[in-house]
């Protein structure tokens, strides 16, 4: 049996106009002039640049607001209010087909074609005399070759794939014949299937002389060794001096470990950093500016608003004009609404930046990394009263201009430590110390992380040798073994 009841629930809700607003801080400078783009596209409402006569704009425009939202000018029948105001403040236009042409549809952007490296390989291809099967398996060989110039596919794996979508029945070792052949393509090295193989390729095409002789050696025969730099080894088992093993090493650090990556035709997309802020240091004093960018000059459409005053002074309102001032209200609505958060998102980040900028006042004054003191997106948040997710977006994706180079905000964030003294430390500090103490170490006998704790700790940061471990692969600075030199 069906039964009907009142229940009353009390939720919180973010508005489709928050979710907007937070988008758009969190956008870095290139991102959101691609947004304002897209806006000023898909609503004719707002426009850029200076606007004449601003004052007596505002004037007219706030009493066209009172005009059209007046009962005497436009009645209740006259637009359609549940419409127009829908449970989720939605403009109708901008879930409406019907607002947009066909060539809006399309927002990529068209790039200059060139020869790939795959179709660079194939041309290569057509110089060799090869039977018809052995062109299918070297052209399907060239399609499986990745970007840096490897098959990381198995030949088992090939050959299946041959038979099911080529039809080519065919073997391993036949397969492996034609790889030779491809291997034998520009650039050297190409078609490998490990980093042996690949330097190997490279060695055998070079002119032979001892040196490149006992490369090839080290390389064909003694491969692990040499990865791990076991030296003494490697003059032992070829019985060669250190000043030879010096030289087959300089021929072989000379190589391309990725030779698709050498091939000029492999059109990549270079992103170029664009600061979102920018800080000087002026008279003594940090000077903070916002990239001009982010602030651009917006306003609504003044023929618009004269639309809007000419239907309230027209006598006889067809439903074509209702419909179009129903249309260019949402679209000033609209129009009104992004001016606003793109205000609000240059005082967010402004705000957002500038208290980041006082908390590590010591670091922009002078640069040394030592000085930042330990922040978390907390800090920050308490003092300029904001979610820990505002300053999260501002400082994932924006990037600083400072004396000492572009910067990554996120980057002046870190955790704290005690140190001997009982200060608390950035752990940003210490790193910077490991970084500066495996710099200056001597490079023949390169320390452990044992012996790096001992350090710290005898600088005054007692650190635990595993710690130590974490901050150097933090760092990308590998174990001793691997930064030791001959």
């Amino acid at each position: 049996m069906l039964k009907q009841y009142l229940q009353f629930k009390l939720s919180q809700k973010l508005s489709p106009q928050q979710i907007q607003l937070m988008k758009l801080i969190q956008l870095p400078t290139q991102a959101f002039e691609q947004r304002l783009k897209q806006e000023l596209e898909e609503n004719p409402a707002l426009e850029t640049g200076k606007e004449e006569r601003k004052d007596d704009f505002d004037d007219n425009f706030d009493n066209s607001q009172d005009d059209y939202e007046d009962n005497d000018k436009i009645e209740a029948e006259d637009i359609n209010v549940d419409d127009y105001l829908s449970d989720d403040e939605i403009p109708d236009y901008r879930t409406s087909a019907n607002n947009y042409s066909a060539d809006d549809d399309e927002k990529s952007v068209p790039y200059a074609s060139g020869t790939t490296f795959t179709q660079h390989l194939i041309n290569q291809l057509n110089t060799f005399r090869l039977s018809d099967e052995e062109r299918d398996i070297a052209e399907f060989l060239v399609g499986s070759v990745d970007e840096s110039g490897y098959i990381r596919r198995s030949l088992s794996d090939i050959v299946d794939d041959l038979a099911f979508t080529q039809s080519v029945y065919t073997d391993e070792e036949k397969v492996e014949n034609i790889l030779k052949k491809v291997q034998q393509l520009d650039p050297a090295g190409v078609a490998a299937r490990s980093l042996q193989e690949c330097l190997s390729i490279q060695l055998h095409r070079k002119e032979k002389h001892p040196d490149v002789e006992l490369a090839i050696e080290i390389i064909d025969q003694a491969f692990e060794k040499f990865t791990k730099k076991h030296y003494k080894k490697l003059m032992q088992k070829f019985d060669v001096s250190e000043e030879q093993l010096k030289e087959a090493i300089h021929e072989i650090e000379r190589l391309n470990p990725k030779p698709g990556g050498s091939y000029s035709g492999n059109n990549r997309i270079v992103e170029h950093v664009v600061p979102d802020f920018a800080i000087k240091i002026v008279d003594g004093e940090l000077e903070l500016t916002l990239n001009g960018r982010n602030a651009p000059e917006l306003h609504v459409s003044r023929e618009y608003n004269n639309m809007l005053k000419g239907y309230k002074e027209s006598k006889d309102k067809s439903k074509q004009q209702k419909d179009a001032v129903l249309f260019i209200k949402q679209k000033l609505d609209a129009a009104k609404w992004f001016i606003e958060a793109i205000k609000q998102r240059q005082q967010t980040l402004f705000v957002t930046m500038s208290a980041i900028m006082h908390y590590q006042k010591e670091y922009f004054l002078t640069g040394d990394e030592r000085k930042l003191k330990p922040m978390i997106l907390k800090d920050i948040a308490d003092e300029i009263d904001m979610d820990v997710s505002t300053v999260s977006r501002v400082a994932n994706s924006k990037y600083v201009d400072t004396p000492y180079g572009t910067k990554l905000i996120k980057e002046f964030f870190s955790e704290s430590m005690t140190n001997d003294q009982g200060e608390e430390v950035s752990t940003r500090e210490i790193k910077k110390i490991l970084e500066t103490v495996i710099e200056e170490e001597d490079k023949k006998k390169p320390l452990t992380d044992a012996a790096l704790s001992k350090i710290l700790k005898e600088k005054g940061y007692p650190i635990a040798r595993r710690t130590v471990a974490k901050y150097r692969e933090q760092l990308d600075i590998p174990v001793a073994r691997l930064r030791k030199t001959i």
